[in-house]
């Protein structure tokens, strides 16, 4: 009795014992307690399964409890594997060591692992680098698993098999590159297309080839050019020996159709390519494989301004245009489209010049003037200030209304400026006319000539005046009512004022009269410094103006 007190075993404890007798499949263990404990001869794996259990046999057990409602030891022998296991497991997780294990069955979110007794959890996202479809080939085979997490008093213990593979990719991965230097050609398999390019793979790690590395010619898609699984020759362009990123090229490998470009398209050459992309701000023209130019939408038509290019044009369309520009640095190449065809004013200048007489529909009516639709899709302009010899500009312009014919003739022609302007009330003289307006040959009208006029009309551009003694009216601009900045405010003058203006341009032919009182001003200023003053007298520009002003009262 006092041997059996002190080597009494504590509940929960691992220890040994002596098989004293195998019944059925039943092993009663002899412990030292004042009963046996009997346990499944299958809890000792294949121990007990191949006989090599026998009586006299000693085991380790796992003493649950001393005595049960029976009277018998309750033991167990898988409770003592595990306990082992634990303590063995614990050490290789602090050591940060791989551990043996076997998946055997499939739970919510990942499987259980058995590892030598102890039962672990694999989450679904730790089996393997990439989602894994069919689990069947891991089930049941012994493999090598890190350890994540161990909870004791919960049972919990969290491994990864992910984890193991890539630090094995990881190894075999800085192998590889440090085998690869940069310009090396290589074979290499297509893995995987994506929208920005392939991933090829090189013989146990990837590379990217990015889309605008496949070819010298644009490419839209990567899979308009690879497959996947088609072996391909690239050349590493680019190695990250830190992240391991490996950039890879295709057209490296082919010649720069950029090299010699100045001398293959000439400025103002015209060739023939392809349209291969649209956008808002113009069209961009393939001239051969890798080599695309751009038409800017200020350069698709010589008339149609403010439209969208694939109005103009449409993809895969063969078009002609014409070298611009040329910047082999930038890789660049400016094209022109409206540069192959005729420019319509050049043209309309030529079929209508100066003095010409035609005919149009009003295409648009605005508060200074009208605008006419003429031959070529091009528009003629006739300002306020002729349209009438008799009435004010505004008043004459509310006789006329969008889509009326009219007649008018050509006064002007601006080919760089792209303007035309044209005048309605000119068609009511000519050069020897009888109804030619009082005073049109008389009160000496001509280019430098000073003359009074009426303000009729006054607006944001200017005022318009009627020449005194006559039916003429002219147009002065804002910038022409002063030499002073702060006094050219249409503003200023008001209707019915008379004021004296300098002849600038007079056309007899088209009766077109231009005035400037700045022109006035600047010519009196001259000659005041001319008679009263000059620039070693002494006189300030006051004194010469007063002396001016005071010559012309007396006189």
């Amino acid at each position: 009795m006092d041997s059996f007190v002190d080597n009494e075993p504590l509940e929960g404890a691992v220890v040994k014992g002596t098989v004293v007798a195998i019944e059925k499949d039943l092993a009663i263990i002899d412990v030292g307690l004042k009963t046996e404990g009997r346990i499944a001869l299958k809890e000792f794996g294949q121990a007990g399964r191949d006989g090599t259990i026998k009586v006299g046999s000693i085991v380790e057990v796992y003493v649950d409890r001393v005595e049960n409602a029976a009277g018998e030891a309750v033991l167990s022998r898988e409770k003592a594997r595990r306990e082992e296991s634990w303590v063995k497991l614990e050490e290789m997780y602090n050591n940060n060591e791989r551990v043996e294990g076997t998946i055997f069955n499939q739970v919510k979110g990942g499987f259980t692992v058995d590892l030598e007794g102890a039962i672990a959890f694999l989450p679904r996202s730790q089996v393997d680098i990439r989602p894994i479809r069919d689990i069947a080939p891991l089930m049941n085979v012994p493999q090598p698993f890190q350890i994540l997490k161990m909870d004791k008093r919960r049972g919990n213990i969290v491994v990864s098999r992910r984890a193991i593979l890539e630090e094995s990719r990881a190894e075999q991965r800085s192998e590889i590159v440090q085998q690869l230097e940069e310009g090396q050609v290589v074979d290499g398999v297509v893995k995987n297309i994506t929208d920005y390019g392939a991933f090829v793979d090189l013989g146990g790690i990837d590379g990217l080839l990015h889309v605008t590395d496949i070819a010298w010619r644009r490419v839209n898609h990567p899979s308009e050019v690879l497959t996947i699984g088609e072996t391909i020759k690239v050349q590493i362009v680019r190695i990250n020996h830190e992240s391991h990123r490996i950039s890879l090229g295709m057209k490296q490998l082919q010649a720069d159709p950029w090299d010699g470009i100045e001398a293959k398209y000439p400025i103002e050459a015209k060739f023939t390519g392809r349209v291969t992309n649209i956008t808002d701000y113009g069209a961009f023209v393939e001239l051969e494989p890798g080599i695309e130019g751009l038409i800017h939408v200020s350069e698709m038509s010589w008339t149609k301004k403010n439209v969208h290019p694939g109005k103009i044009v449409s993809t895969s369309q063969e078009v002609e245009v014409v070298v611009l520009e040329v910047d082999p640095d930038k890789r660049r190449i400016s094209l022109g489209l409206k540069q192959t065809l005729a420019n319509p004013w050049e043209s309309f200048a030529e079929k209508f010049p100066v003095g010409s007489v035609i005919e149009g529909e009003v295409k648009n009516k605005t508060e200074f003037g009208l605008f006419i639709g003429l031959d070529g899709d091009v528009d003629g302009m006739v300002h306020l200030s002729d349209l009438d010899w008799q009435k004010s500009g505004e008043i004459a312009l509310e006789d006329y209304n969008r889509g009326d014919m009219v007649s008018a003739k050509v006064l002007d022609v601006d080919v760089e400026k792209e303007r035309i302007s044209l005048g309605i009330k000119q068609l009511s003289t000519g050069e020897t006319s009888s109804d030619a307006p009082a005073g049109a040959d008389q009160g000496g009208i001509r280019k430098g000539a000073v003359v009074t006029g009426t303000v009729v009309e006054v607006n944001e551009g200017g005022i318009e005046v009627r020449i005194a003694d006559t039916e003429m009216t002219a147009f002065i601009r804002r910038a022409d009512l002063s030499r002073d900045r702060n006094d050219q405010r249409p503003e200023r003058f008001s209707k019915g004022e008379k004021v004296d203006a300098r002849v600038t341009q007079y056309d007899r032919k088209t009766s077109r009269i231009q005035l400037s009182i700045k022109a006035l001003e600047i010519a009196e200023e001259k000659e005041a410094v001319a008679n009263y003053g000059s620039s070693d007298s002494g006189a300030s520009l006051g004194d010469i103006l007063g002396a001016a002003l005071k010559d012309r009262e007396t006189k």
